[in-house]
């Protein structure tokens, strides 16, 4: 069995940081009830070490001897004995530890529930289930690494059955219900893009960890990972005495979890922090008020003081106020700490005895008034010391430094068809108003990429439309068609018994259309003749609902923009589109306008792209009012990348900015030599349309 990190060794890269990351891991193992954890952080920051090193310092379980289900005496299992399916109190045990089972991104739905044993159905005609990831993390923990590129409908189904402790199959004749009571966490880098709101909002905790940005802390990173590296053995052994202290640790807030008492002083102080922060739902007044009594047992208290709730609501609150996908999750510190007050909830249930209690055993515990973080857990000696320069890491920096470089005295002077005169900068940034819903863009024909909720697609779920022989594939068995395979054969195969004799040949999956995902690259023109104010604000404003819409399809998107004498990516293809949005925050629009550069480098792109992601169709959309005014014969040079785009099949969406009673009608020019859909910038909202439907 292989060595894994020890928890007490990882490096807390900043003040509080990774304290906060192993704090809600506890937590959430401690009260299970809270919900699980989600950890947001950039690359290379130890997520997936710390969650992996967690199982070692949980106390084993006792499980009974030979049940599948990892059922506890007294527990009801597929496996158990009698009507009721109940192991008997006395069934005999065995102990173990506890399983951290880990689900690969590209899982699939009978990977994770569980499905037909084939076998056991093709050789003995016995329909027997055969449990899948969800049996197999009960009373452990699911770890899922890049939950944000999960499929959605497995993200559900890992949420509901985290939610309500049991997981039930009905599919190819199968109904079972089972325990599934596990530790949910998820781990994800926002660059790749977010979970959805309603996603965020079923994790009970989240936390954001970040790299360390002082030199000592990490050559200390290094220093022990080397160390470890070099002899697994020994290093494992310098920390067993850390991981012990843990270990007792939990042991013991786990047996105090139920003394601890919950007031109506607590109850209406953290009513009132979640209203504060205008929360949607109950579910965070639930998990603050589970949190905080964990969080309490988790430092030897019976009773929630006011360092115990203001704890849990840094790790509960932050991504539940994210009410919009480009809102970014966080919390105002100083509101909490106002709403807070100073004076502890009372500890006693029956009458107020006086905030001096509370004060006195939070004093205790570690927490003074106003603690911004909980202290590490005891792991040891061997921490180095912590920074206190201020650092606060809580920025990846991501779409900063990225204006294009000022404009030239000599782009200055050519601007064709801009609508106010030269000025020392032709640059000029503009924001944008809010999105509204646009109308749904497809790739034409049927494609075979990532689900998704956008174009048509031949996927692993969606309605049954045939069958195809399995093959490398592993999908739903399609019974009605293997059994329609295997019937010509029977004679030939001997049968005698009135059995079906089937062969591996005679396997049929079952053949689903449903949507995929979609690389929607926008190519965005910046120059002069689209720097006027309000119709810079109109594009922007189209862009970023644009980009909602791809947000909630779960597209990739990239960004292209061309101005001046060339053309840009501002954004390579990426799942975030909260990248993009702050990207197209800070565009600039001045200069001529090179067309055909701007087309040629959106082709490069979609060029390296399909080479990364071949099934991944694109969708090009282009925003432009079609003129093209730079370089010689700039016109010609445009249509002949437009012809290019054509050729190859490029489904393409041309959103003609044009405005005025004098118009050229250059954008739908370049649609008809692209082959692509014209469409006004007016006509871009879902609403718009429903309104030109309604007149006609």
């Amino acid at each position: 069995m292989p060595l894994h990190y020890p928890l007490s060794a990882v490096v807390a890269p900043q003040v509080g940081q990774r304290d906060d990351m192993t704090l809600a891991l506890i937590l959430t193992t401690i009260s299970p009830e809270v919900g699980g954890v989600l950890v947001r952080g950039e690359k290379g920051t130890a997520k997936s070490t710390t969650v992996r090193a967690l199982a070692s310092v949980l106390p084993p379980i006792e499980v009974v001897a030979g049940d599948r289900f990892a059922s506890a005496p007294g527990d009801t299992s597929p496996d158990g004995p009698g009507p009721d399916n109940r192991w008997p109190l006395e069934a005999e045990t065995e102990t173990r530890p506890v399983r951290l089972v880990e689900l690969p991104v590209g899982a699939t739905e009978d990977r994770v529930l569980g499905s037909l044993h084939l076998s056991k159905v093709l050789a003995d005609g016995v329909a027997e289930y055969e449990p899948g990831l969800l049996a197999r993390a009960h009373r452990g923990i699911l770890y899922v690494d890049e939950v944000n590129l999960l499929h959605d409908h497995l993200v559900d189904l890992l949420l509901d059955a985290a939610a309500m402790g049991r997981s039930t199959v009905e599919r190819d004749g199968v109904s079972v219900a089972h325990a599934a009571r596990f530790v949910l966490v998820g781990t994800m880098n926002p660059e790749e893009g977010e979970l959805r709101p309603q996603l965020l909002d079923r994790f009970g905790l989240t936390v954001e960890i970040a790299a360390p940005r002082d030199p000592q802390l990490r050559a200390e990173v290094v220093r022990r990972r080397l160390a470890f590296d070099a002899d697994p053995t020994a290093f494992v052994a310098s920390y067993a005495d850390a991981e012990r202290a843990l270990t007792d640790r939990i042991v013991a807030a786990r047996k105090l979890l139920p003394e601890v008492e919950l007031t109506d002083a607590v109850l209406t102080k953290v009513a009132e922090v979640c209203a504060a922060f205008e929360v949607d739902g109950m579910r965070a007044d639930i998990v603050t008020t589970r949190t905080a009594i964990a969080h309490a047992a988790w430092h030897g208290r019976t009773h929630v003081t006011r360092a115990d709730i203001r704890q849990a609501a840094l790790l509960a609150l932050p991504h539940r106020r994210r009410r919009n996908p480009f809102d970014a999750p966080g919390l105002d510190e100083d509101l909490l700490d106002q709403v807070l007050g100073d004076e502890e909830p009372d500890p006693e249930p029956p009458a107020p005895q006086g905030p001096e209690g509370g004060a006195d055993e939070s004093d205790e515990s570690g927490f003074e008034t106003g603690a911004e973080r909980p202290p590490q857990p005891t792991d040891g000696a061997e921490r180095p010391p912590q920074p206190t320069e201020g650092e606060d890491g809580g920025s990846d920096g991501a779409g900063d430094g990225d204006r294009p470089d000022q404009p030239t005295s000599e782009d200055e002077g050519l601007v064709t068809g801009a609508e106010r005169p030269p000025r020392p900068t032709m640059e000029s940034v503009v924001g944008s108003a809010a999105p509204y819903q646009v109308r749904r863009f497809e790739v034409t024909g049927t494609g075979a990429g990532e689900s998704g909720k956008r174009s048509r697609a031949l996927t692993t779920n969606g309605r049954r439309i045939g069958a195809e022989p399995q093959g490398e594939k592993h999908g739903s068995l399609h019974l009605v068609e293997t059994i329609r395979a295997a019937a010509p054969h029977q004679r030939a195969r001997g049968r005698t018994d009135g059995r079906l004799v089937f062969h591996d040949s005679d396997l049929r999956t079952a053949r689903r259309e449903g949507r995929e995902a979609n690389l929607v690259l926008f190519c965005v023109d910046a120059s002069g003749s689209m720097a006027a104010r309000k119709r810079m604000e109109q594009v922007k404003t189209a862009i970023l609902s644009l980009l909602l819409d791809a947000y909630q399809r779960r597209d990739k998107v990239g960004l292209v923009t061309f101005r001046a004498d060339s053309a840009d990516v501002a954004l390579p293809p990426t799942h975030s589109v909260d990248i993009a949005a702050k990207r197209l925050a800070d565009l600039p629009a001045g200069g001529r306008t090179p067309l055909a550069e701007g087309l040629l480098t959106a082709v490069e792109v979609l060029r390296v792209e399909k080479v990364r992601d071949p099934r991944r169709r694109p969708l090009l959309i282009v925003i432009t009012d079609g003129r093209a005014t730079h370089g010689p014969d700039a016109v010609n040079r445009s249509r002949a990348a437009a012809g290019w785009i054509a050729e190859h099949g490029i489904s393409a969406v041309v959103v003609d900015c044009e405005q005025g009673p004098m118009r050229l009608g250059l954008a739908g020019q370049l649609a008809a030599a692209m082959q692509a859909t014209h469409l006004p910038i007016a006509e871009v909202s879902a609403q718009a349309l429903a309104g030109v439907a309604r007149v006609a």
